[in-house]
């Protein structure tokens, strides 16, 4: 590639308008983007997260199909509201007529009837990372709201409401844990169901003045609360009975935006779709269930946003990745008229490479080291090595491209230090 040039970036969104334009992301549409290799090798960290931390707690991994026939949508009777919003894609065909998903529910329900036929079999989460697909007629903020996103959805299914109870607290916990390990400090804030429908909601938010919402926070407790709830005619008691919050004079209303949503959905999804198993009587009963979500591709603009680099000069030039996120650890910037400094900085990627550490080595001609430095910036490498005319012997200098600090040290110490 050529080096790098930014221009006009979108103040309100001015990481995700830096991937644009240096082609890490590509737009097709309204609300349709391709990724490049970088940008999806961070999406592909976060759903490694995602998915090491849900097995941790016990929820079993699923892949169910986006494409569905209308039918199991007609069933839970939710297909007319959806088409008649405009919110779902469907397509007809001489086979019949089939919908993109806009959510899982329907899908998993029908999944999980063939496998939990009985008390035994309870109480189980699958959980799933996919696309799904919203005709979104607002679409906003390029990857925040798109109308295809892979998605996070996962399900619970109890024989009771203590153990859906149960289980919404587990994922709760794995949920933070995720997010904690992304490198995003998230409040769960107490929600409306909304159309979902059910008991109790949370949605995990991040504080963030590109964020569609407004909460109410108390920054003593760290308890955050949807501004929705205040319409329900009951608030006060429902804050008291299901959250245990009496006063919420000390709450402050701040700007955030939505990563995750869970719920504990109760029977309504198994008296709408016949979800049911034997329980231990012998008798038929319905399905306790929960449902969880993370936008991925949304947490995925959301961290470029946080992570984004301000040069007092030029303003956003770019990204420091987290380390425990980054593809690339390091990028490697030799002297290219200096022979003795290209060998030494191949040996290096070389070495970094067998012990398994992401590396980028900027073997570029007729590019001067200033402008490589500013596009290792735009990549979002979190850390660089420069080999130049001042480097001397076997020591390096590591410069951290969040803070500019520098530190001198040898092959032996970069290793261990990434490992």
């Amino acid at each position: 590639m050529g080096t790098i040039k930014l221009n006009n970036i979108d103040e309100m969104y001015p990481g995700q308008s830096i991937l644009l334009q240096t082609g890490q992301l590509v737009q097709y549409g309204a609300g349709l983007f391709g990724y490049n290799t970088i940008p999806l090798l961070v999406r592909r960290k976060v759903e490694q997260i995602i998915v090491e931390t849900l097995n941790n707690y016990g929820c079993i991994e699923v892949l169910l199909p986006t494409l569905q026939p209308d039918t199991i949508w007609k069933n839970s009777g939710r297909y007319d509201g959806y088409v008649n919003d405009g919110t779902m894609l469907i397509t007809e065909s001489n086979k019949g007529t089939f919908c993109l998903a806009p959510t899982g529910e329907e899908a998993m329900l029908e999944f999980a009837r063939e496998k939990l036929k009985s008390y035994k079999n309870l109480p189980v989460t699958y959980y799933q990372i996919g696309e799904k697909y919203r005709n979104e007629i607002r679409t906003r903020g390029y990857l925040l709201r798109g109308k295809a996103f892979p998605m996070l959805d996962a399900y619970s299914f109890d024989a009771d409401e203590e153990g859906m109870a149960k289980s919404y607290e587990n994922v709760r916990k794995a949920f933070l844990e995720i997010f904690e390990r992304i490198g995003m400090k998230v409040i769960p804030i107490v929600a409306d169901n909304g159309a979902m429908g059910g008991k109790k909601s949370e949605e995990f938010m991040l504080i963030s003045n590109q964020g569609e919402d407004k909460i109410l926070y108390d920054e003593g407790t760290g308890i955050g609360l949807n501004t929705e709830i205040l319409e329900k005619e009951n608030y006060q008691e429902y804050l008291k009975e299901e959250y245990g919050i009496e006063d919420i004079s000390n709450f402050k209303e701040i700007r955030t935006m939505e990563l995750g949503h869970i719920f504990q959905l109760g029977t309504r999804y198994s008296e709408m779709m016949n979800g049911k198993y034997t329980d231990k009587e012998g008798k038929e009963s319905l399905y306790y269930m929960g449902c969880y979500g993370i936008g991925v591709s949304r947490t995925v603009a959301a961290l470029y946003e946080q992570c984004l680099l301000n040069d007092p000069k030029w303003g956003p030039c770019g990204f420091a990745i987290p380390e425990t996120i980054a593809p690339y650890k390091v990028q490697i910037v030799p002297k290219m008229d200096n022979e003795e400094k290209v060998k030494m900085a191949n040996e290096l990627y070389e070495t970094l490479q067998k012990e398994g550490i992401g590396a980028i080595l900027d073997d570029r001609e007729n590019i001067n080291i200033g402008a490589k430095i500013k596009d290792c910036k735009v990549l979002g490498t979190p850390y660089l090595v420069v080999l130049g005319d001042k480097t001397e012997g076997e020591n390096l200098e590591l410069e951290e491209t969040k803070t500019g600090e520098k530190t001198v040290l040898t092959v032996k110490d970069l290793i261990e230090k990434f490992k």
